[in-house]
């Protein structure tokens, strides 16, 4: 079955495509060879949920390929009601499973370019700050390190102001994981440290294995150190 990477031909956002068209942009199974088919759907409004939940079911049991062509269509039906808010997370959740694939070119396109321009749009800063998230663990994955850090950042910034500290220690964990991967031992024992006293006086104990296994990527002379 093909992988429907299902965007707008607008995938630059113009207000026609946001409003208008039912064509998306569909990439081959084979990775890397730019083939695209046009799927055009002329389903309910209403099939949105429906396929949103069944592209829910298929990740959970790992039927990865259906997973990408329903958010897909998820998406499209979602975009074409005018429910932003759900086309967005549609977009977020099509984008992770090429993530999870190791698509790193097709999640950066569709959340870059489609579900970040989408929250701008409709003035969702969660939602932007959930795009920033990703794309910084996209970059990280595709070993894009200015990049990761800058939008590991920008996620903070924005969890910051609107109060999410969940997201807020996600971002400083990210940048930990950059300054790790750049072999910036110190800092990231620092940010590590950081997120570390905030979940702490957050009670969010979800974090306690995500240090744990980080710090366990710094060297033992740099811990000592500390």
């Amino acid at each position: 079955m093909n992988k429907i990477c299902l965007i707008l031909i607008g995938l630059f956002f113009s207000s026609k495509a946001m409003t208008q068209t039912g064509t998306f942009l569909s990439q081959d199974s084979q990775p890397g060879n730019g083939a695209v088919n046009i799927v055009v759907s002329n389903l309910d409004e209403n099939d949105g949920d429906d396929y949103f939940a069944e592209a829910e079911k298929n990740e959970r049991r790992g039927d990865l390929n259906d997973a990408i062509t329903l958010f897909g269509k998820a998406a499209f039906e979602y975009n074409s009601a005018k429910k932003f808010s759900q086309y967005g997370s549609a977009l977020l959740r099509l984008a992770n499973v090429h993530y999870l694939l190791a698509h790193y070119s097709e999640a950066e396109q569709v959340t870059l370019n489609v579900a970040l321009k989408n929250y701008a749009k409709i003035g969702s800063r969660a939602g932007q700050m959930e795009s920033y998230g990703q794309l910084g663990k996209i970059y990280l994955a595709a070993n894009k390190l200015t990049q990761s850090l800058w939008f590991y950042t920008q996620q903070g910034i924005l969890a910051q102001q609107i109060g999410n500290n969940n997201a807020y220690i996600d971002s400083i964990l990210g940048l930990a994981q950059v300054k790790l991967r750049k072999k910036e031992y110190t800092l990231a024992a620092r940010d590590l440290n950081r997120a570390e006293l905030l979940a702490k006086s957050s009670s969010l104990a979800r974090f306690k294995t995500q240090i744990k296994e980080a710090r366990a990527q710094i060297p033992a002379k740099v811990m000592a150190k500390k």
